[in-house]
């Protein structure tokens, strides 16, 4: 891959229940803290160096971010750092809170 790819909500669903996907989420501290894909991964310019090194470069990954616009360019910063396979989440975690089928994590209240 030399650019990011586009992945829907179902799409991204269906690699994250096969186990072959890392979702990253870069929204800021308390939108991620309210509520997030469960098992994602907070990305941060703070957590970025972790990220690069506990990941494998043929992990597929999919970042997400509020409505999927700031994802796209997050994506091709991680194909350029040598990821192979990154999807942009089409519609951001708005669009992955607003179908019911889907798990969202939220702090322990």
């Amino acid at each position: 891959m030399e650019q990011f790819a586009h992945i829907s909500v179902q799409q991204a669903q269906q690699k994250l229940s096969e186990g072959i996907v890392r979702i990253v989420d870069i929204r800021d501290d308390a939108a991620f803290a309210a509520g997030h894909i469960k098992n994602s991964t907070h990305l941060t310019n703070g957590s970025l160096s972790s990220f690069m090194t506990d990941v494998e470069f043929d992990t597929p990954v999919i970042v997400c971010c509020y409505h999927g616009i700031s994802s796209q360019q997050a994506a091709q910063f991680l194909i350029h750092q040598g990821f192979e396979e990154v999807y942009s989440l089409d519609g951001g975690f708005e669009a992955w809170r607003q179908d019911q089928s889907f798990e969202v994590s939220h702090p322990d209240v």
